[in-house]
């Protein structure tokens, strides 16, 4: 008999996931702080409750996947909270990029009860949300992630169990160093064409699929090109993840010299109340720099 699933957190990364377990046939139930984001899962065959408790009492396998820190510790405690309805051989597996070091604490919490944790953040977007290709690394045990395979494959593609609890935190971390390196570096280059007074389109094509190509620039350069700022992942949401990056280097001693760069630029989008654009506006502070503007 396959093992009911539990999601909770049905934002931009969270409901497509959620989508494509119900789509894949899996028994699923739903819960979001915004309940019109559950009953729109429920409209094609996902359970809608009304509290992260009554996913847990329901579910063998209980999903999170939400913003940040504090919501998995909202989520996870109190009287409606998950840690309340979980039992012994249930298994969390928290989606969310969050702190390495309060994973270790919630998955030790889950621990006590008899159940299992796996930290499994996941990258590519909210495009791979709803494709199903998403990128998971996971952290834990072994055998836990065995289990949890034939779930994650109905919305990643790259399903990579990493080390021990925690490790798969510390590895999206290293996911994100690269992406904003890497949205820098795309953002200058653009620029760079711009101002040379280059076709942007045909530059983009030219150099692609050479040493140079990446998904941002595969995905984000064709956005930014004709100014489309909406998000498959947004500035602030960004922004936490490299605040978890800069916290993370300073317990290790490790320099981040570039990401710490790309920090104050989009805080700086931030204060001209851009932190609702997609990460892929880090331009727009080379543009400020500059006084040039892409696709112009």
């Amino acid at each position: 008999m396959s093992e009911r699933i539990g999601f909770i957190g049905l934002g931009i990364m969270g409901s497509g996931m959620a989508r494509n377990l119900v789509e894949k046939g899996h028994d699923v139930t739903v819960w979001n702080r915004t309940t019109s984001r559950a009953d729109e899962l429920a409209a094609v065959g996902a359970t809608a409750v009304d509290s992260p408790k009554a996913v847990a009492e329901s579910c063998d396998i209980t999903m999170i996947c939400v913003s940040d820190t504090p919501d998995v510790e909202a989520v996870l405690h109190g009287g409606q909270g998950v840690l309340s309805g979980l039992g012994e051989g249930q298994l969390v597996i928290d989606h969310s990029t969050i702190s390495p070091s309060a994973t270790l604490r919630f998955a030790e919490e889950v621990g006590d009860l008899g159940a299992f944790w796996l930290d499994a953040p996941v990258s590519g977007g909210s495009e791979g949300a709803a494709r199903g290709t998403l990128s998971i690394m996971i952290g834990g045990d072994a055998d836990q992630f065995e289990r949890s395979v034939p779930f994650l494959e109905a919305f990643g593609t790259t399903i990579t169990h990493v080390g021990p609890t925690g490790a798969g935190q510390l590895v999206k971390l290293v996911n994100q160093i690269l992406v904003v390196g890497t949205q820098l570096a795309v953002s200058e280059a653009l620029l760079f064409a711009e101002a040379g007074g280059l076709d942007l389109e045909k530059t983009l094509s030219a150099v692609a699929g050479g040493a140079a190509g990446s998904w941002m620039l595969s995905n984000r350069g064709p956005q930014m090109i004709v100014r489309d700022w909406r998000p498959g992942f947004t500035i602030d949401l960004q922004q936490k993840d490299l605040r978890l990056v800069l916290e993370a280097a300073d317990e290790l001693g490790a320099p981040v010299v570039g990401t710490g760069l790309v920090f104050q630029m989009y805080r700086a989008l931030q204060r001209r109340g851009l932190g609702g654009d997609g990460n892929h506006a880090l331009v727009k502070a080379l543009e400020e720099m500059s006084g040039i503007t892409l696709g112009t």
